[in-house]
């Protein structure tokens, strides 16, 4: 089963993102618990999340995946921010209990010049206290394009977090992969896809790989940029992300559209993607 969505907005409500998926022929999608670039998050209203429910089990939906907001950063030097992402973090997960059974993605941060040394155990520390609020959802680190001091552009830096936590359940933490963020990091994903796959297998495993954005790149292989480019249009190609999607070590995750899109733009990706997925 091929499991495609994108980003969606979650102002309406998730009844609301759920009928704009099923209009786009996506069966997941992503969105915002709250603002992202803030701190405000919209109350949820249970009528609401029983009118998705419905929705996505009529239109056999994947996991849908909620990712946390940019200013989350769990490894700054500044001990107010961090405390900030504990509490977002936390709260973020506490409402994920009203769609049990999915998926929070969150940005590992940056260290703003402290080193990943000092990054990774701050990283840890609000991982363990955090986790005990998803009892129902797995929480992923992303992978990252090594821009400026990013945590988590190697798979050894993700690892390490995984290994560190108290966390032992491979079923509440794993990871969410982005095309876009690997290829820039220098995992050559173009040419090279089987020997990336198992180089992440070796050192994470690939039963931790729970979600996928796919995006191509404005810019090109190994260049540590962060800059979404529209399928086809970018460095990847269409080419690649069409093997990409059809691997088999990749059969079932959901996969996940961050490119630089309107609705329109979405659904014609989503079709492209569709005719050329071997079922």
């Amino acid at each position: 089963m091929l499991y495609l969505g994108c980003h969606l907005s979650s102002a309406g409500g998730f009844a609301a993102m759920g009928k704009t998926a099923v209009k786009i022929h996506a069966n997941t999608f992503q969105f915002f618990l709250r603002n992202p670039r803030g701190g405000a998050a919209k109350d949820i209203k249970q009528e609401d999340i029983a009118e998705y429910k419905k929705i996505a089990s009529e239109n056999k939906f994947g996991k849908i995946l909620a990712h946390a907001p940019y200013t989350l950063n769990p490894c700054s030097k500044d001990a107010s921010i961090r405390e900030f992402a504990q509490n977002v973090f936390a709260d973020d997960l506490q409402r994920m209990e009203n769609i049990p059974g999915n998926l929070y993605n969150f940005h590992p941060g940056s260290h703003v010049g402290q080193g990943v040394d000092v990054a990774i155990p701050q990283i840890v520390e609000i991982l363990d206290a955090v986790m005990p609020e998803a009892k129902n959802t797995t929480v992923l680190l992303e992978t990252m394009s090594g821009k400026g001091s990013e945590v988590g552009s190697r798979f050894e830096e993700l690892a390490e977090i995984i290994s560190k936590t108290k966390i032992n359940d491979k079923k509440k933490l794993g990871v969410c992969l982005d095309t876009c963020h690997v290829y820039s990091a220098g995992y050559d994903i173009v040419n090279r896809l089987d020997d990336v796959l198992e180089e992440f297998d070796k050192v994470i495993g690939l039963d931790r790989l729970q979600a996928i954005h796919l995006n191509d790149s404005m810019t090109e292989f190994n260049s540590h940029k962060d800059r979404h480019e529209c399928l086809g249009k970018g460095s990847l190609g269409t080419e690649a992300l069409i093997r990409f999607i059809n691997h088999p070590a990749l059969r079932g995750i959901p996969l996940n559209l961050e490119t630089p899109n309107e609705l329109d733009g979405y659904a014609k990706e989503i079709d492209l993607l569709r005719r050329n997925y071997k079922e």
